[in-house]
């Protein structure tokens, strides 16, 4: 597995994280106006992406505008890359830009097939737009690629509290967020979670 960096930013609403990726992948993305356009493998420059998504990465909290004119630079450079998709969509998702943020979500999901990173957001870019089982489906995915992953395990069992939309997976997931949550909080909730389950 490629070594990662991942940076969880706080992103649109309270106890969400969209995921950024500094990952070296070799993969990077070309955006036009409005639809990718078709790049040929001579026209692709991984490397000169990767960088440019690295220096992205690093200025997405304080320059959001020069983070993206950097993850479009990147993408021009080579339409493949993946990480540079992902953080793209992180940027447009603090927009509220969901449906841009949500094609770039899936780009990176395609181009990294591996990493759950790009599916956790996308899940997130659906539940912010109500679709709650889209959402559920799509956290899910990203479980399916990386079952540890305690962002999404956080982000999912709380949807599914808020949704009502309990399943046979809740008590497990609850278990783990009160065990080894990011922060405080996550333990907090889970317990909070566990115990009223136990008074019903």
């Amino acid at each position: 597995m490629t070594k990662r960096a991942f940076t969880t930013i706080a992103a649109v609403a309270a106890a969400l994280a969209v995921v950024l990726m500094a990952v070296p992948t070799g993969c990077a993305s070309t955006r036009s106006t409005s639809p990718y356009s078709g790049q040929s493998a001579e026209a692709r420059d991984s490397s000169r992406a990767e960088a440019l998504n690295q220096e992205a990465a690093e200025l997405i909290e304080k320059d959001p505008a020069g983070a993206e004119r950097l993850l479009r630079e990147a993408l021009a450079a080579d339409l493949y890359h993946g990480a540079a998709h992902n953080n793209l969509g992180t940027l447009l998702l603090r927009q509220g830009k969901l449906y841009d943020a949500a094609a770039e979500f899936e780009w990176a999901r395609k181009l990294l097939p591996g990493h759950p990173d790009p599916r956790h957001n996308l899940a997130l870019t659906f539940e912010l737009a109500g679709r709650y089982d889209d959402a559920l489906a799509t956290y899910a995915a990203a479980l399916d690629v990386y079952p540890e992953h305690l962002p999404t395990i956080q982000a999912m069992v709380r949807l599914q509290v808020r949704a009502s939309k309990t399943d046979e997976r809740t008590a497990a997931m609850l278990d783990a967020v009160a065990m080894r949550g990011e922060t405080r909080e996550w333990r907090e909730w889970a317990r909070m979670q566990k115990t009223r389950a136990m008074t019903k």
